[in-house]
């Protein structure tokens, strides 16, 4: 098996901390990088694409939810070997949830809509506390 080539340049992504009800929507990843891990929807921003057009792209592929953007979270830098992955900047906003129900492509085996503060018992990405705390205070969830 061939291994693919990394980008030799830092990567552009997106993420949404969604809320609906006061809970919001995680995502556990079924694929390296971070595979077993929860984390929010997204990915990476296509040339010539809008962070907020990306973003609705991302989470409309990953989960079929529709989206309300609120406003930037904040962001998040991924080095290479901190994930078994390359170099990403993950600006990372806050949403609300709008339409569906979630429906995972094969880049995820599972989701949860969890209160905020109940994530203690879960494996998850470096600095999601922090970002959906962010989220939470933009959101005012």
């Amino acid at each position: 098996m061939v291994s693919p080539v990394q980008p030799s340049h830092p990567q552009l992504a997106v993420s949404a901390v969604i809320f609906r009800n006061g809970k919001v929507l995680l995502v556990r990843r079924a694929k390296s990088p971070a595979r077993g891990f929860y984390s929010l929807p997204g990915g990476r921003v296509e040339f010539g694409e809008s962070l907020h057009a990306a973003l609705h792209r991302e989470v409309d592929e990953e989960t079929a939810l529709k989206i309300e953007i609120i406003g930037l979270a904040g962001w998040r830098e991924v080095l290479p070997g901190t994930s078994g992955g390359g170099h990403y900047l993950i600006m990372s906003f806050a949403a609300r949830w709008i339409a569906r129900e979630p429906v995972l492509n094969d880049e995820h085996d599972d989701f949860k809509w969890l209160a905020p503060d109940g994530l203690d018992d879960l494996k998850v990405t470096g600095g999601l506390q922090e970002v959906i705390r962010s989220a939470r205070g933009l959101a005012g969830a």
